[in-house]
């Protein structure tokens, strides 16, 4: 990866190795990335957007996989380095794969131009079957796109983590009469993925919301939708996350693939 010699940069200038994890995060600002960074001659290699867009175990720098460390969002433009897991697996789903009956009675033909993960977001709720799956008919769509969070704090093992407004983004959300659904899509197979954005938005509406918050990971494979509901033991702890339900289904319909 072309960032891992931009952070074996910023570990040495500002020492981070030498820190005792076991005590407290890594705090690092926006600005000592670009500082650090600033004589690398492509944008990633001292982007710091690109340099902190950590997603996956696998997209992690050398020198965080070599320390058993992860990223997170603080601040606008600060951020904390953390000893610990900060990911979670996304299982295969091997059961016999449900056929569902679209509640559409014509053809979407919008829906079949592109390729993108919203699309078949889209498709799979005009569909209802993302409404099937939560069995919930009143859900509809409410959040969409960036926003801020609130101030909110949380635990990662024994270290607590202050967050305060911290840009965040699902790809969809959906309100009922009971509950709000939050879903973050992918659009290639997907094995992991970081723990943050599911938590952060989970937080953020469990703050601004009485109702109940369910968080969903979802993915478009071939011609099978991928549905994985996830949850939190403790809404206060970053790896009490587990895997609720699970179910991968073929849409029948006019728009049948």
């Amino acid at each position: 990866m072309a960032n891992n010699a931009s952070w074996s940069k910023i570990f040495k200038d500002y020492g981070i190795l030498k820190h005792d994890f076991s005590k407290s995060p890594f705090d690092l600002s926006a600005e000592q990335i670009k500082t650090s960074c600033q004589k690398f001659t492509s944008v990633a290699q001292k982007e710091v957007r690109i340099l902190c867009k950590q997603d996956s175990r696998r997209d992690r720098p050398q020198v965080f996989i070599d320390n058993d460390l992860f990223l997170l969002p603080i601040k606008n433009g600060f951020y904390t380095i953390i000893k610990g897991e900060g990911y979670v697996d996304i299982p295969d789903i091997d059961s016999k794969v449900k056929s569902y009956d679209s509640k559409l009675d014509f053809k979407l033909d919008t829906s079949e131009i592109g390729d993108s993960e919203m699309q078949h977001l889209d498709f799979a709720y005009a569909s209802s079957l993302i409404r099937t799956f939560m069995k919930d008919e009143s859900l509809v769509l409410t959040i969409r796109g960036r926003k801020y969070t609130p101030g909110f704090s949380f635990n990662v093992g024994k270290q607590t983590i202050n967050v305060q407004s911290v840009q965040t983004e699902v790809d969809a959300g959906y309100e009922g009469r009971d509950k709000i659904v939050l879903i973050e899509a992918k659009n290639s197979e997907t094995d992991n993925t970081i723990i943050r954005q599911l938590f952060y938005p989970y937080k953020q509406w469990k703050t601004q919301t009485a109702k109940d918050v369910f968080l969903l990971f979802f993915e478009k494979r071939s011609n099978e939708y991928f549905i994985w509901q996830y949850s939190f033991k403790d809404e206060n702890n970053y790896n009490s996350i587990v895997l609720v339900n699970s179910a991968r289904y073929h849409i029948e319909g006019p728009n049948k693939i």
